[in-house]
């Protein structure tokens, strides 16, 4: 049968979502757990792959196994031999057609941005951090521009493996909360470092150094050289994973920080 799951994990010390040498990874830990469970080999297939250091409140993940067991098996199973740094928040049997990364119809990130002239102390690696004052009207302004479908070629990784450049950006959202900023991006699908990228350029029109016209001229411009530097991991998570109703899959349990301020 098909079993989807929803993780949330910390990455800060582990290397990304996806199978390494090093078995560090979000993936081969849940592999190794599951498969202990399963008492069999078993394959999981993530609706994204997070890189080394980021963050996920809402994962989702599909595998398939002969195993008869009760989904709490799954869960709390699981978890008892999963690092305090990963939790399997739900499982449920999904039909054949099902799939984790293919299904899904949109993915919204959460960058979580520090912004005080003293680096964190208590959320290092949870947060990103930016010493200069930031107006947000300012970047609030740029991002408008990020909406609807574009190339977003300025702000994808040379080592971007995706065949077009093209996505739909949905939904661009700056808030604030306390000395923070959250700035949440929902989009159908993201290029490898776009969302950090995207916000190292918000931050340069944040501080003064570009206007907010700036980023309506790198999309043209279709040049990643152009743009600022990619920004921390540290502070980026992904925050949920949208399906068609129809697959019925359970609610996530509200992990995300300062999640009172979350898009939709």
């Amino acid at each position: 049968m098909r079993i989807a799951i929803g993780i949330s994990y910390r990455g800060t010390g582990l290397q990304g979502w996806q199978s390494q040498p090093s078995g560090n990874t979000v993936q081969d830990r849940l592999e190794r757990a599951l498969s202990e469970i399963a008492g069999e080999r078993i394959g999981v297939t993530g609706a994204g792959r997070t890189d080394a250091g980021v963050h996920a409140g809402a994962q989702v993940a599909h595998f398939e196994t002969g195993a008869n067991r009760p989904q709490s098996a799954w869960v709390r199973g699981a978890n008892a031999l999963l690092p305090a740094s990963i939790a399997v928040q739900w499982a449920t049997p999904v039909p054949e057609d099902f799939h984790a990364r293919y299904s899904a119809v949109s993915r919204a990130y959460r960058y979580v941005l520090y912004n005080h002239a003293v680096r964190p102390a208590l959320l290092a690696g949870l947060v990103g951090w930016f010493h200069l004052p930031l107006d947000a009207g300012r970047m609030r302004r740029a991002a408008q521009c990020l909406l609807g479908e574009h190339d977003f070629s300025s702000f994808r990784s040379s080592d971007c493996q995706a065949t077009s450049p093209v996505r739909k950006m949905e939904e661009v959202r700056i808030s604030s909360s306390g000395p923070y900023l959250l700035l949440d991006f929902r989009a159908n699908a993201f290029l490898h470092h776009m969302v950090r990228n995207l916000v190292g350029c918000l931050v340069y029109v944040g501080k003064g150094e570009r206007s907010p016209q700036w980023l309506a001229d790198l999309i043209a411009a279709r040049d990643r050289t152009q743009g600022a530097p990619t920004f921390a991991a540290d502070g980026l998570y992904l925050s949920q994973v949208s399906y068609d109703p129809r697959w019925s899959l359970p609610e996530f349990t509200r992990v995300m920080p300062f999640e009172e301020d979350a898009p939709g």
